[in-house]
């Protein structure tokens, strides 16, 4: 098609004569400010001072092969005594590059042949255009496949482009860093690695981000979006199921010189009895214990949980309690029920202690009321028996049946204050007694603290009697490194502790310091106070009273993590009548290696705490941890001793664990110890188990019906239709000798079916898109679809001459912008269901392979390509048949001008047009 040029661009791109007395200083201004991609015109001011008229040749040259003249030779005449302008037309290609340039017009007299030159400078702008394109994706992969797409990232603008590219969820098949001068495009891969054990069908997008350094503005991401499809048999079937737990363990134990071993058996269960979660349960059966209790061995437990919206009940073994006053902590068998309404909730448990020789039974009863979310208040009351056959016992306190109401509440005074308290009062046939217990919080951004007091009178009977305590403790950051702290704590001398355990010490201590972090690292702790300790069983161990200096450093260097301590004191040692120094250094060394964790420990003491004055004491020991691999585990323990104000306890002098699962759900561990049992100081046991165990899920409701997918694969123009494989997901069939298929016993859901390509002809195609999306909710499925021969697109993209000497043709056009920067067009063939996009060069071949017949439609885009080019036809529309290959032609012209001559000259007299403004 020819282009009819106004008169307007004719005067900008034909040499005229314009006749003024100065040049304008818009023509002027022209030079100052060009764009890439425009075509303008330069104006060059003339003179003749001569008397005679002058006739001129006049040629035109660029410095630059990206900027061209439009008509690079002309000619024209000048009057004696005239100033001329002359306008120089010149196409600027979109890909120039920002910065100063020269345009040179030589002169020459067709008189004398007298040659001359002028030059103009001029200044292209720069001009940022970034694009990025998905190129091609794949639409479905199979689960452990590798993800791969390619991005079309081109540099429009004329500016080199310094970029960054990255991905966050997928690998980068080429260089992170990239140089992109105008005009050049490149296409960059990435690829991601599916997980093959993907248990359901899910969309997985990738993504590629590109940054330009120092312009944000032209950051930009772009994604690709591939359906995977799993290939592992779902978690999900048409049962709810409850996570089951069976184990068998085989228990020896060498206790004091005597021998004993036996069988355990457990059965463990938590979950759900319905697909919707409402109905909750938690078991648990532990049989007897062969071997005498420790802290390392189970002792016989049974109980049942339910819990359905807001219904609770509970059956058999657990720790009980009603208040903190009244039954802190009562382990026994019975019965717990609660049932909470909007507001206020009721409830209450039957126990009989299983550990305490006092009572027989308890009962109570509560109900709380919900002030707010976080604000209530209860009031209950505990009714308490006495075992009649044990009054024999001289220590049993409780000798009747005792009657506890209590109230306690907690309130959210304002959002960093939270306090919280308790009142009780008790009655039996000879004593009557009252307890009450405080308790405040206070949670501020650089202030923590926190009090508690509890007060029992002699007669109370309930979990603690006789006490009066105070806890408490401050904390204050006063800057980033520096923070001060202060703790007070006494225990409760006279509380009613099941007898399975032995008591701790009765402590009482006072300390406040100051912590320092030096460096990201490490910090450093200094604390000063006195402390209390008094062994509560007999014979005693200790007995002492002691003021005390202690400083900590903890300091990260590199792996290793290293704490410091050492404690100065002097002692009074209530025991022995004595008083002495007491100090004690320790160190501890950890680090992970090798996907193993070590701890490395040990201390020596000089203290006169004990029996002895500066008695030595040197304590040692390491845990190792090593997980081999996922299924596979080790754990080491090692330490010599343990100090006497921790005999009331099990410690473990050696232990070895061993973990290993044998197959999924099924483990096996092994494991030793040597110990020192609660209140022993130097007679060690041995202890080891054998455990093996078994998860399962065990089936408790039918959510759903299998179903089936049936259909017929037609023959159209194939070799035949038997034989062939299709997968639905883990399920797999091949068809018959006519081409049907079925699908039995699947679970409803949604799934893809695909095709086994190794299973037919390598150009057989389905007559619709696979792999083909499925809903199978009904109990029948039928898909039936046929097999044919696949078609194919072929073409060339040629550029065609017009014949125009003085244009410049595509081959050298590419050998001005370089191989980096040829031409190309972007192809794209797509019907109904899918799409393909390549990248073609001019003077290339192009084909679309494996289609599938039916209506095509091909379009062409320019990608960038020349403005002085065009696609002469950049649509194609036909209908492809069974093993047809269709050719085309793609064909790039140059645009045609055509130029209009005007026959007089056009004078500007634009002084004159000045003065009458």
């Amino acid at each position: 098609m020819i282009r009819t040029w106004t008169l307007f661009i004719i005067i900008l791109l034909f040499p005229v004569l314009i006749f003024s007395q100065q040049q304008s200083n818009r023509l002027a201004s022209k030079k100052d400010s060009l764009m890439p991609g425009m075509s303008t015109s330069i104006p060059f001011t003339l003179e003749n001072n001569s008397a005679e008229s002058k006739s001129y040749n006049i040629s035109v040259t660029t410095s630059s092969p990206s900027i061209t003249p439009i008509l690079a030779k002309g000619e024209f005449q000048i009057a004696p005594y005239e100033t001329s302008v002359y306008l120089a037309p010149l196409r600027i290609a979109a890909e120039t590059s920002q910065g100063n340039y020269s345009v040179t017009l030589n002169i020459t007299d067709r008189n004398n042949g007298i040659t001359f030159k002028k030059v103009s400078k001029i200044t292209v702008s720069g001009n940022r255009n970034l694009s990025v394109t998905a190129l091609d994706s794949q639409e479905f992969i199979r689960a452990g496949e590798t993800i791969r797409a390619t991005f079309l990232l081109k540099n429009n603008g004329n500016i080199t482009e310094h970029l960054t590219l990255e991905s966050k969820n997928a690998i980068l098949d080429s260089q992170s860093l990239l140089v992109l001068e105008p005009g050049e495009s490149k296409i960059i891969p990435i690829h991601k690695v599916t997980n093959p054990d993907l248990r359901q069908n899910e969309f997985q997008n990738i993504n590629l981000s590109v940054y330009s350094n120092g312009n944000p503005e032209e950051n930009q991401s772009f994604y690709a979006s591939t359906q995977v499809i799993s290939v592992k048999p779902s978690e999900e079937d048409i049962y709810h199921r409850l996570p089951v737990a069976v184990s068998m363990s085989f228990i020896g134990m060498q206790n004091m010189g005597v021998y004993h071993d036996g069988f355990q058996g457990e059965i463990y269960g938590k979950g759900t009895l319905d697909k919707d979660h409402k109905n909750q349960i938690e078991f648990r059966a532990v049989t007897h214990n062969p071997v005498e209790l420790n802290t390392f061995t189970q002792y016989e437990e049974y109980f049942l949980n339910y819990k359905r919206d807001k219904l609770f009940i509970h059956l058999g073994d657990k720790t009980y309690s009603s208040s903190y006053l009244t039954e802190f902590a009562r382990y026994g068998r019975g019965a717990e029920i609660r049932y909470d309404f909007n507001k206020v909730s009721v409830g209450g448990f039957y126990n009989h202690p299983r550990f305490f020789r006092d009572i027989k039974d308890e009962f109570n009863f509560y109900s709380t009321f919900k002030i707010r979310k976080q604000s209530e208040l209860s009031v209950g009351y505990l009714y308490k028996t006495p075992r009649k056959e044990e009054i024999r016992y001289g220590d049993a306190r409780l000798d009747s049946d005792a009657h506890l109401p209590y109230a306690k509440g907690k309130f959210k005074i304002s959002r960093n204050i939270n306090v919280s308290g308790e009142f009780a009062y008790s009655t039996t046939k000879k004593t009557d007694g009252t307890a009450y217990m405080l308790q405040a919080d206070a949670i501020f951004e650089k202030f923590n603290a926190s009090l508690m007091y509890v007060k029992a009178s002699p007669d109370f009977a309930g979990y603690f009697t006789n006490t009066n305590t105070f806890n408490g403790n401050i904390y204050y950051n006063i800057s980033k490194k520096l923070s001060v702290f202060a703790n007070y704590m006494q225990d409760a001398k006279n509380f009613q502790r099941d007898t399975l355990l032995l008591a701790a010490p009765y402590r009482k201590y006072f300390q406040y310091g100051v912590q320092y972090k030096y460096m990201p690292s490490g910090f450093i702790i200094l604390n000063n106070g006195y402390q209390t300790y008094k062994d509560r069983l007999e014979p005693k161990q200790f007995d002492y009273y002691e003021r005390f200096f202690k400083i900590s450093i903890n300091q990260q260097i590199g792996v290793f993590q290293v704490n410091i301590d050492g404690q100065f004191g002097k002692t009074d040692n209530y025991l022995t009548g004595f008083s002495g120094n007491s100090s004690f250094y320790s160190a501890n060394l950890s680090f992970q290696k090798f996907r193993t964790s070590f701890n490395l420990f040990g201390s020596y003491a000089v203290s006169s705490r004990y029996q002895l004055e500066n008695q030595k004491n040197f304590y040692y020991g390491a845990r190792i941890f090593s997980r081999f691999s996922d299924k596979t585990s080790l754990s080491l323990f090692y330490q010599n001793n343990y100090m006497p104000e921790e005999y009331f306890k099990d410690r473990n002098l050696f232990e070895l664990l061993f973990h290993q699962q044998l197959f999924p759900g099924n483990d096996l561990d092994l494991s030793g110890r040597y110990s020192l049992q609660r209140g022993a100081i130097g007679d060690k046991d041995f202890i080891f188990s054998m455990r093996y165990t078994w998860r399962s899920n065990i089936p408790v409701q039918k959510t759903a019906e299998y179903v089936t997918l049936a259909g017929n694969i037609s023959n159209l123009g194939i070799k035949n239709t038997e034989g062939i494989r299709l997968m639905l997901g883990s399920y797999l069939s091949a068809t018959d000798k006519e081409g049907n298929y079925l699908f039995k016993n699947v679970i409803p859901g949604n799934y893809f079916l695909e095709i086994d390509r190794s299973t037919t002809e390598i150009n057989d195609i389905p007559t619709q898109t696979f792999p083909a999306a499925l809903s199978l909710i009904n109990k029948e499925n039928i898909l039936n679809f046929g097999l044919t021969t696949a078609s194919n697109v072929k073409g060339h993209i040629q550029f065609l001459e017009t014949g125009e000497k003085d244009q410049t043709d595509i081959e050298q056009l590419q050998t001005i912008k370089g191989k980096k920067k040829r031409e190309s067009i972007i192809i794209e063939a797509t019907n109904n269901d899918q799409t393909y996009r390549k990248i073609c060069f001019i003077g290339e071949d192009f084909d679309f392979t494996y289609l599938r017949p039916g209506d095509w439609i091909v379009k062409v885009y320019r990608n960038g390509l020349d403005k002085r080019y065009k696609i002469s036809t950049d649509k194609f529309q036909f209908s492809l048949k069974p093993s047809e290959t269709k050719k085309l032609s793609i064909n790039v012209v140059k645009q045609q001008i055509e130029i209009k001559y005007q026959q007089e000259s056009l004078k500007v007299g634009y002084n004159e047009i000045k003065k009458k403004k």
